[in-house]
């Protein structure tokens, strides 16, 4: 894909939810007021009609992109990055694009609310405003169907445990927290190496790490009021979460430099 590819970009959007346009590279996100169990989400990415194995994105590149978000708290998570959608299920009925479950590969800017528990890593912060990367194996389709019926075991703490451990060994993670007031506007960097990525605020380094995601990934842009937490102590949980108020994620000067 060519430099500052982001005109590739398409909204995905749940009722209520907008993205509007404000600019040449710039858009605003906002999520809807709602109740507990009621998902809200407002995204921009390039890789939705793309098989895993298609998404475009590779070392290495650079994003660079200038955000504010309305709430310090905001009930969910937001954030900007790339990713493999590990969690994307289609069978590719009626057309659409064939993905099964896969291990996560990332590498973003991440904010998780208190509710979440997002680390395989009892050293590493699990919540809050992060910037991290995930590495995973990419396994075949056949390999991680057989781990599927271990799912619900996640949800029980005596069973959970030992697979969070295991879970540690196969997906490798770094993330840093960033001490900054995200409702302000800054400038965010992301450089994506086959061997490093390194992350830094308003001129900053906030994050040099070895681990590197496998590529290809996909650009992600959201906000959203979904919760997930597998924490030392306690099973799997997950769901949505309630706001009294409209959530705002704003950018601009997104660019993402490929050579």
């Amino acid at each position: 894909m060519p430099s500052n590819a982001v005109h590739h970009l398409k909204p995905k959007t749940t009722p209520g939810a907008t993205v509007t346009d404000v600019g040449p590279d710039a858009w605003t996100l906002e999520m809807p007021p709602g109740t507990k169990g009621n998902y809200r989400l407002a995204q921009l990415d390039d890789y939705a009609t793309f098989p895993r194995k298609a998404f475009p994105w590779q070392p290495p590149l650079t994003l660079n992109v200038r955000a504010c978000v309305s709430h310090p708290e905001h009930p969910g998570t937001w954030g900007f990055g790339f990713w493999n959608d590990p969690f994307s299920l289609s069978l590719g009925f009626g057309g659409g694009t064939r993905r099964f479950l896969a291990l996560p590969n990332a590498a973003w800017f991440f904010y998780a609310s208190s509710q979440n528990y997002l680390s395989f890593r009892d050293d590493l912060p699990a919540n809050g405003f992060l910037a991290g990367t995930f590495r995973s194996p990419v396994w075949p389709a056949p390999i991680l169907a057989l781990g599927v019926p271990a799912l619900p075991l996640l949800i029980w703490r005596v069973t959970a445990q030992p697979l969070r451990r295991l879970a540690s060994r196969v997906i490798l993670q770094d993330a840093a927290q960033l001490d900054i007031d995200a409702t302000q506007w800054h400038l965010y960097r992301l450089s994506w190496q086959l061997d490093e990525v390194s992350f830094s605020v308003d001129g900053e380094t906030v994050l040099e790490t070895p681990i590197s995601p496998q590529s290809p990934l996909g650009f992600v842009l959201w906000i959203d009021n979904q919760y997930a937490a597998l924490p030392p102590g306690g099973g799997l949980a997950f769901g949505s979460l309630p706001s009294d108020s409209v959530s705002r994620l704003d950018v601009e000067d997104l660019q993402i430099v490929s050579p």
